[in-house]
């Protein structure tokens, strides 16, 4: 197998011949046809995160085929398309787990992070922590939804029913999150980067109601925001922006700082939440809906050999929708 290999944070990204992965007891090797770039492999490359398994194969919104079974995996076929996502194996016994909340196990292995990933032609994954993906023939297109599309999902579940929802940051999940809002019935509020109109256009193009900078306001009060951005002032911002009760959900693995603000912002019980990774019913929930809507992803395809080309441009904003690097 080929692999794009972080061999140290703030390095760049290496390309090397290795092994073809053997699966053990419960696992499948996948043939990768697309695997996605996320801001978390941006995180990751960029020494943001603690404590990666180095070195790693980065990426975890991977599509492909069966090819090779462990023991004991059934319910998978050889030559059957399927999705990993981020979260890659949860113990099934700690509290967590018992309680439905695998997404925050207290022995978890994630995907291109603790556990070799997607960046590459061949990857391992649990069997049971796959997602068949009958019914989606584009893997490039599909490859998004196994991240962007389910944290956003889990992003909106915890916002709640309001029908007025500002997304601040609008990438990846956001292009995605667009889509399912608007077949809900839901206006949405797009908050970009000061004076980035691509951006703006492209969410009004989605199906926004309105569009503008984070520095801007929405022209009414919003029932619920969500943060894609890593930004920890959009926190007060965001707050500023919903009503009374309002809800504000940080939808990333990391954020700067957020600043002081006065308690007056966050009284009359509005909401500050965090989303931690999702659960596999996440992605079984979401991509029946995916499948109904039709979503449809904004792809820009590297070459797997181009994976560092593609995380400068994600950093500089330099694409609309997802990059995904296609081996």
């Amino acid at each position: 197998m080929r692999a794009m290999v972080l061999q140290s944070p703030n390095w760049p990204l290496e390309l090397r011949d290795m092994p073809d992965p053997q699966p053990g007891p419960g696992q499948i090797r996948l043939r990768i046809e697309a695997c996605a770039v996320c801001r978390t492999d941006l995180h990751l490359v960029d020494g943001e995160l603690p404590n990666p398994a180095l070195p790693v194969i980065p990426g975890h919104e991977i599509v492909g085929l069966v090819e090779c079974l462990g023991d004991g995996v059934h319910r998978l076929a050889l030559g059957q398309r399927v999705g990993i996502a981020w979260l890659g194996h949860a113990c099934g016994h700690c509290p967590y787990c018992r309680s439905g909340f695998e997404n925050l196990c207290d022995k978890p292995l994630f995907t291109g992070y603790t556990r070799n990933g997607g960046f590459a032609t061949h990857t391992l994954a649990d069997a049971d922590f796959t997602f068949p993906l009958d019914g989606f023939p584009d893997a490039v297109a599909t490859a998004p939804l196994m991240c962007a599309g389910l944290i956003g999902w889990r992003s909106l579940c915890m916002a709640g029913e309001g029908e007025r929802v500002g997304i601040y940051g609008f990438g990846a999940a956001a292009h995605v999150l667009v889509q399912v809002c608007r077949w809900q019935g839901r206006a949405v509020y797009a908050f970009t980067r000061p004076g980035d109109a691509a951006a703006q256009n492209h969410a009004l193009k989605l199906g926004a109601t309105w569009a503008g900078g984070s520095d801007k306001r929405a022209p009414e009060k919003l029932d619920a925001a969500i943060i894609f951005a890593p930004v920890g002032s959009l926190v007060p911002a965001a707050l500023r922006a919903v009503r009374k009760g309002g809800r504000v959900v940080c939808g990333g693995i990391h954020m700067s700082d957020i600043p002081r603000f006065a308690y007056d912002l966050l009284w009359e019980e509005r909401q500050v939440l965090s989303v931690a990774n999702l659960t596999r019913k996440d992605g079984r929930d979401f991509l029946a809906i995916a499948r109904q809507i039709g979503i449809q992803t904004d792809t820009t395809a590297y070459p797997l050999e181009e994976a560092n080309a593609a995380l400068d441009d994600l950093r500089a904003g330099r694409f609309q929708g997802a990059a995904v690097l296609v081996p």
